[in-house]
């Protein structure tokens, strides 16, 4: 595939690359993550001024209107430096909802806020009895007069513990599984009936679990159609899954260049470990193995730009790569460093971390492989 950059996006992944070497060491990323927003708020205003937080929005919205190769761009080099800062929940998840919402009146009151760094948002939709599946909704909103009730608890939320405002799923007709019946209210995190519980995930990332007991949400805080909210929730977190996947890729191409440099420097028997063959061949096997997640990537990619019929078929099987890819270059990296790759003071467990969260957001690759077959099956 002969898939190459503008030069815009070249100057865009090189800016965030620059950055993530020059001013996001592992050091800093350990104190980004463990204070007490999961983040700093100091680095996401400077994302701001690079403009990296407008480049999904369109021109009309105040943004860069980039597509999935600008958000790849910058997603990859993300993952390098293992970013903790809420690009994926404020930007393209809490972000990308609003902007394919079509409702005008939230877009011009928010969007603004996203790309000028002042707003934090989420996206709630999992609930504990869903799983992997996003039409399984039972926290429910009742109409009454010009608002609605809403009653239900959503888990592991991304920024939820410190968004300003929420995008919520919430089931308004028929049942509990049902694709249709589905919709999106934004809720404002400080309403009264709305409790959270923050904690942090195995990749050091900070969620929340929300408690909604009879939260008034006014009828004007719809996002799309009412009853309507799983297509706009699909479209979105498609777009998303492969911005991880990027992510994932990044990740693995660091987690290569990181490994090969350690064997050069290990000696055992008199000589570099680089030079045993059999460890010659593990790394030959991990480089390749992001090579082909690169190559579905592109794939991927290319399909939603051209918004071809493929692309659920292509995101799909790329969530389903970057899950076992994944298990395979972060078990390896680990490996490779012996003993010292285990311990938290190395970089290395860290990106196997995430790399694990990224294969459990959105469907493992276990769960995307099933829905592949189906499909596959089906258009047979």
């Amino acid at each position: 595939m002969n898939f190459k950059f503008s030069e815009e996006q070249n100057m865009l992944k090189d800016s965030v690359a620059r950055y993530v070497q020059d001013d996001y060491d592992f050091e800093t990323r350990r104190k980004n993550a463990a204070s007490a927003d999961g983040f700093s708020r100091e680095q996401w205003q400077t994302f701001a001024e690079l403009g990296w937080l407008s480049i999904p929005f369109s021109e009309a919205q105040g943004g860069f209107e980039g597509g999935a190769t600008d958000v790849m761009a910058v997603m990859e080099e993300l993952g390098k430096g293992l970013v903790v800062e809420p690009f994926v929940a404020t930007v393209l998840l809490f972000g990308g909802l609003l902007s394919k919402s079509g409702n005008a009146a939230l877009q011009e009151a928010y969007i603004p806020s996203i790309i000028d760094g002042s707003l934090q948002g989420a996206f709630a939709y999992l609930e504990r009895q869903s799983r992997f599946e996003l039409a399984d909704v039972k926290t429910s909103a009742r109409r009454e007069g010009g608002n609605f009730i809403l009653n239900g608890e959503k888990t592991v939320v991304f920024n939820g513990a410190v968004a300003d405002k929420i995008v919520v799923s919430v089931r308004t007709s028929g049942g509990q599984s049902d694709e249709t019946g589905i919709s999106l209210l934004l809720v404002d995190a400080k309403a009264a009936g709305l409790s959270s519980t923050s904690y942090r995930l195995m990749d050091g990332q900070l969620v929340a679990n929300l408690t909604f007991d009879n939260v008034t949400v006014a009828a004007d805080q719809l996002l799309g159609d009412l009853d309507e909210g799983f297509t706009l929730m699909k479209s979105v977190i498609a777009d998303v899954t492969i911005a991880i996947c990027a992510e994932g890729l990044g990740i693995m191409q660091k987690l290569n260049a990181i490994t090969i440099e350690y064997t050069k420097t290990r000696k055992q028997f008199g000589v570099a470990i680089s030079s045993f063959q059999v460890l010659q061949h593990r790394m030959v096997d991990m480089f390749m193995a992001a090579e082909q997640t690169k190559s579905l990537l592109y794939r991927a990619v290319c399909s939603a730009e051209d918004q071809s019929d493929e692309l659920e078929k292509n995101v799909i099987a790329l969530k389903v790569m970057v899950g076992r890819v994944g298990k395979l270059i972060g078990g390896e990296a680990i490996q490779l460093h012996g003993g010292m790759g285990m311990t938290d003071e190395l970089d290395v467990g860290h990106y196997a971390k995430r790399l694990m969260m990224i294969n459990t957001s959105f469907g493992d690759a276990d769960y995307q492989q099933q829905k592949f077959t189906a499909l596959v099956a089906g258009a047979a």
